[in-house]
């Protein structure tokens, strides 16, 4: 019975790993949908222009804006393991390939084993969060 039971969940699940799409990002910087048939099609193709201008004005920052003030001492420690805030700003200016100045802080939760933090780069807000010394972008699972 256990092995017809296990047989049955490795089928189940194996045909739901089967029949997957995926969305892959192409050197052009379009996105394409690859579905399980062996066709594909652009995802972003006519409104490529349109979402870019919307997310330029989504931060909304006030003109003499100033960024979060951070514990000199726990940036002290983060020195040794490269994870300081210059650090962290030169991360998500290259995963979003722009300038360090082009990322403005926006708010800080922060303790000596981890962080949280929230960009405002390119005019979009992103979370990135720090766990000891690695730096991960932060993702809403729901």
């Amino acid at each position: 019975m256990k092995v017809c039971f296990f047989l049955l969940v490795c089928f189940i699940s194996s045909m739901g790993f089967a029949q997957d799409n995926h969305i892959v990002k192409i050197e052009d910087g379009r996105s394409v949908l690859l579905n399980a048939d062996f066709t594909w099609e652009y995802i972003d193709s006519e409104n490529s222009g349109t979402i870019k201008s919307k997310k330029s004005t989504s931060c909304n920052l006030a003109v003499n804006y100033s960024e979060p003030q951070l514990n000199k001492k726990i940036q002290a420690q983060l020195k040794k393991g490269r994870a300081t805030m210059s650090h962290v700003k030169k991360k998500v200016a290259k995963a979003h390939n722009c300038d360090v100045k082009d990322v403005v802080l926006l708010s800080v939760s922060e303790q000596k084993s981890k962080a949280t933090y929230t960009f405002c780069v390119n005019g979009e807000e992103v979370a990135y969060k720090r766990i000891g010394n690695a730096i991960i972008k932060k993702e809403k699972l729901f």
